[in-house]
């Protein structure tokens, strides 16, 4: 089922005849949330065996009519992106690296035995959404339009051994605030998942699947029980590595002012390769912050916050951008992160990751796409 990855569809376009008036998407843009309110339209893309993809449409946003017996709801074959949109100064909107996000894509359909989107069929669904539902990217800063591509498994069968014949991938998108109340200006506490695993080596960890999120439900619940904001993961085998946070990728300073410098967690095959992630690894060294990827252990982490040595730690992700941790909590103990609030590096780092999204600063990666 691979493709290439450069292939276009053809869409044929239904736009809806009841979009949200413009006083209601207004009052709704004020103050979005995340993830609750959605906009006036979806994409929605087939997949069969004998005819590959076909009957592309931009349509209503509106529910689907499954037969209870499709396989997404009793075998988990599903996969799903996540991407924004962003109204630059001066009007122009963009989306933020959507070729990634379209190869990692392609990435997760190949390890869930799913067929393969092209990347330019990926892109061209997010901007065909985006240009027709234009009106609901939010104009306030740090405000945007969130895309939410996924593709479910179709086909009306029990039995296991085998993936599904059909499939259909669908684009939805949502206005956003801040994940975090307080975007960067406040940090979270985190709680060490020292019972529990989401993922292991072999597993589905490193592809964006909805299974995996269900995993870390009791963890985070977990967290919240214990005060806290956010679960970290560890290994699967040792429970001391330190892995990543919710669904966010975790980064640990080192060091301060000139000296300072950055590592993350490798990428295992258990963890998510983050988009943010790998942008905040370029961006870094041409700030003058060295970037690397190294393995850090639980007590590690500990004794370089009671040193010193560690002065920062922060996560990154698509809805966080990037948010500073402020306290560790486990089983065995707690402690403190620098004087528990945000750091320079963070904030300097969100700071210009957001002035390329937004238009502010120069963007010389290319990693901003105009949508026409």
């Amino acid at each position: 089922m691979n493709a290439s990855p450069n292939s276009t569809i053809n869409f044929d376009l239904h736009a809806s005849a009841q979009r949200v008036p413009d006083e209601v998407r207004a009052r709704l843009l004020e103050s979005p949330g995340f993830g609750q309110v959605f906009t006036d339209h979806m994409i929605s893309l087939r997949y069969s065996a004998d005819q590959g993809w076909h009957d592309g449409k931009l349509e209503p946003y509106g529910p689907l009519i499954l037969d209870p017996a499709t396989a997404v709801l009793h075998y988990s074959q599903e996969i799903f992106e996540g991407l924004k949109a962003y109204r630059q100064d001066g009007g122009p909107i963009v989306a933020f690296r959507p070729h990634a996000n379209a190869a990692r894509f392609r990435r997760s359909a190949a390890r869930m035995a799913m067929p393969e989107l092209p990347d330019d069929a990926f892109v061209q669904a997010i901007e065909l959404l985006v240009s027709h539902d234009r009106d609901w990217v939010p104009a306030n800063p740090e405000h945007s339009l969130y895309l939410r591509p996924f593709m479910i498994a179709t086909t009306v069968a029990l039995g296991v051994g085998r993936p599904a014949s059909s499939y259909l991938f669908l684009a939805i998108a949502s206005p956003v605030a801040s994940v975090f109340t307080g975007g960067g200006q406040r940090t979270v506490s985190v709680w060490l998942a020292e019972g529990y695993t989401r993922a292991a080596p072999g597993g589905t960890g490193e592809a964006k699947t909805g299974g995996n999120y269900a995993a870390s439900f009791l963890g985070q619940q977990q967290a919240v029980d214990n005060g806290c904001d956010q679960v970290v993961w560890l290994d699967a085998v040792e429970h001391r590595w330190v892995e990543e946070m919710g669904g966010m990728n975790l980064f640990f300073v080192y060091g301060s002012g000139k000296d300072a410098r950055i590592m993350t967690p490798p990428l295992t095959g258990s963890l998510l390769p983050g988009i943010t992630r790998d942008s905040l690894l370029t961006l870094a060294p041409d700030l003058g912050i060295p970037a690397s990827e190294g393995t850090i252990s639980v007590g590690q982490w500990r004794s370089g916050c009671e040193s010193g040595e560690i002065t920062e730690v922060f996560a990154c992700g698509t809805a966080a951008v990037i948010t500073s941790v402020g306290e560790v909590k486990g089983a065995t103990g707690s402690w403190t992160i620098g004087d528990g609030q945000p750091g320079p590096v963070a904030m300097r780092l969100r700071e210009q990751l957001l002035g390329i999204q937004f238009g502010r600063l120069p963007d010389p990666y290319g990693w901003v796409h105009k949508i026409a």
